[in-house]
């Protein structure tokens, strides 16, 4: 004590110097490898080191110091900055754990996926020597043992504050194996989405084949040795492959949008567990995301490919093999999983609205702004009335306008195409989705279907009568619904509104023009129950024409679909009663109205448009007729 009492200010002021470490903030690091070396030999070795990180945490005296002496409010947050910072370099040297762990589960996956072979539900006793493979067992059991010894090494150390800073080992373990399995799970995605373009056949199907092995294997490990790590496996793979695919989906729409999400401002992105990204592999995708979208894409071309209804199947145009079928909606939910689709699904979305916008702005110039086109849709809409009547001379009212339209509007036939072909995609993957969640998550589903069906309800009844309660804007439930809707595939991709339009003059009159000039380059086949293109005709697909042209009337209000069929039903009328003069005539009349008809029961079937109102315009003996012939 009387030592104590004698030390002079001099050597305090020294000994505080001494033991300050405010000097080792920047050469700590260089230490880093030889810490995380003796923690991979010796887990035990972080309760050694725990006091170490103590020390570091009076490295935090020196900055505040004169903050403190000030009494600045600016205390706290400097603190929560050099204490995150400490934690952070804490993660740096801890993750050497979670690191040699993957390492260790890289081999129990392999074990797993190739070696050990599944054991059958009922197995017979002769087989039980074949089943038991007891040396690879016993590897798997040492490499889960070895990951258990590391797990319990970080659990040591007891929660320690460094700072104003708690450290949690148990979540510093957690965000540690989540840190490696995102980029774990990101390289795979990465290396394992790449096509060649001019491979013939397409290399989707092997590719993620291949993919899903892969992912399969570390979803079964991770599983595995959930209980070792003492972490919910399951929930911790759900929650990062889903913020991997919807972080790239993200950074994959900004190509699509004016004001882009960079990766600091994405809500998927974060500091201790950050996403990795790759440079682009092509001018067109961003990441994985775009490359498997514009793969399937071109896969399922219209112009080279058929899509046939009832095989639910593409086939190639010349070859006539299929090229691909709903297995791949499948194989794509084992590789990317349901937050792949969703996500393909959502770009699909984008490509759609794009593809719109454009021809939007394309009939804007040419046909809106276009006095030659008014007047001649303003003449032709006045010889039509009254439209539930019959035209007399069908050759002279229509052939000018329908000449019109087949040598300008090239361009919008594509972009119908391309809409249509995405719609089918969008619906396959809808279908995928639904079926998976009604069987992996059936009550799920019924309290969705229950919930959507009272909320319409209510909503409908409040535009009967005002005074009936309508969700205000601040209320989340209609857009949380709907992101539960999306994720189970309860949705019609046919009935969504993609763009907001301005009223356009005669449009229903125009798509008509439009929708007769190309059914005249198809011909219905009836044992497929669909269009097909003529031979000698460019090759175009009969459902996504359909499908693409719906899609774009249905950007209008809702008259304007009533309208268009309208001007079908007159002229498919119009035609049968000329072909009843003569019997070339009607030759001609039946080939086109067949086409027609066709085309407005493939809008019935797929569509959501109401047989009542179609036979409004078209009386049902001549279905009956067409239904009949065919």
């Amino acid at each position: 004590m009387l030592r104590i009492i004698n030390v002079k200010e001099e050597v305090l002021v020294t000994l505080e110097v001494i033991a300050d470490l405010s000097y080792a903030w920047e050469i700590i690091d260089s230490y880093t490898p030889f810490m995380q070396k003796g923690i991979k030999s010796d887990p035990s070795m972080v309760i050694k080191l725990r006091a170490t990180f103590l020390k570091l945490a009076t490295a935090l005296d020196l900055p505040l110091l004169r903050i403190n002496q000030a009494n600045s409010p600016d205390l706290v947050s400097v603190s929560q900055y050099y204490s995150t910072e400490l934690v952070n370099y804490v993660r740096k040297v801890l993750h050497i754990i979670p690191e040699t762990m993957f390492g260790v589960l890289a081999r129990i996956v392999e074990l797993q996926t190739t070696a050990i072979k599944e054991v059958p539900t009922r197995l017979m006793k002769d087989q039980l020597k074949v089943y038991a493979q007891l040396d690879q067992r016993y590897e798997v059991a040492k490499l889960t043992h070895s990951i258990s010894v590391f797990t319990e090494g970080i659990l040591m150390m007891k929660k320690t504050l460094v700072g104003i800073v708690q450290i949690d080992p148990k979540q510093l373990l957690e965000d540690g194996i989540r840190r490696e399995l995102v980029s774990q799970v990101m390289r795979a995605l990465h290396n394992g989405l790449v096509f060649n373009p001019r491979a013939k056949p397409s290399e989707i199907v092997p590719k993620l084949t291949a993919l899903g092995k892969v992912m399969d294997g570390y979803y079964r490990s991770f599983e595995y040795i959930q209980d070792y790590v003492s972490i919910y496996g399951l929930r911790v793979w759900q929650e990062e492959v889903s913020r991997i695919v919807s972080y790239n989906v993200e950074q994959e729409c900004n190509a699509f949008l004016r004001q882009k999400v960079q990766d600091w401002q994405s809500v998927y992105q974060s500091r201790a567990i950050p996403i990795p990204t790759f440079p682009p592999l092509d001018q067109a995708s961003v990441n994985f995301i775009g490359r498997l979208a514009r793969e399937v894409l071109r896969v399922t071309d219209p112009k080279t490919t058929v899509y046939v209804d009832q095989s639910n199947a593409w086939f190639d145009t010349k070859s006539h093999v299929e090229v691909i079928n709903l297995s791949l909606f499948a194989l794509l939910r084992k590789s990317v999983g349901t937050p792949g689709l969703t996500g393909l699904d959502r770009l699909l979305s984008f490509i759609i609205v794009k593809e719109l916008q454009g021809v939007l702005r394309s009939l804007e110039k040419g046909m809106v702004k276009d006095k030659s086109w008014q007047e001649l849709l303003a003449n032709m809409s006045k010889n039509l009335q009254p439209v539930d009547g019959i035209v007399q001379n069908v050759g002279r009212t229509y052939s000018a306008a329908l000449t019109k339209v087949s040598k300008t509007w090239s361009v919008f036939l594509e972009s119908m195409l391309k809409i249509g072909q995405m719609q089918i995609l969008r619906k396959a993957i809808a279908h995928e989705l639904y079926t998976t969640a009604k069987f992996e998550s059936k009550d799920l589903v019924s309290a969705l279907q229950t919930t959507n069906d009272a909320v319409l309800a209510e909503i409908k009844a409040h535009h009967r009568d005002p005074s009936k309660p309508y969700p205000k804007e601040d209320n989340p439930l209609l857009m949380e619904l709907a992101t539960y809707l999306d994720w189970c595939g309860l949705y019609q991709p046919i009935s969504k509104i993609y763009v907001t339009t301005r009223p356009i003059g005669n449009l229903p009159l125009f798509m008509m023009l439009f929708t007769v000039t190309h059914l005249a380059k198809f011909t219905y086949v009836s044992s497929q129950g669909g269009l097909l293109s003529k031979r000698g005709v460019d090759s175009i697909d009969g459902l996504p024409f359909v499908l693409g042209s719906f899609t774009f009337l249905k950007q209008f209000h809702q008259d304007n679909v009533t309208q268009f069929l309208a001007y079908l039903g007159q002229y498919v009328r119009s035609l049968l009663e000329e072909g009843s003069v003569s019997v070339a005539k009607f030759s001609d009349a039946s080939i086109e109205t067949t086409n027609i008809l066709a085309y407005l029961e493939i809008l019935v079937r797929h569509c959501n448009v109401s047989r009542k109102v179609v036979l409004n315009y078209v009386p049902d003996y001549i279905f009956d007729q067409f239904r009949s012939s065919s």
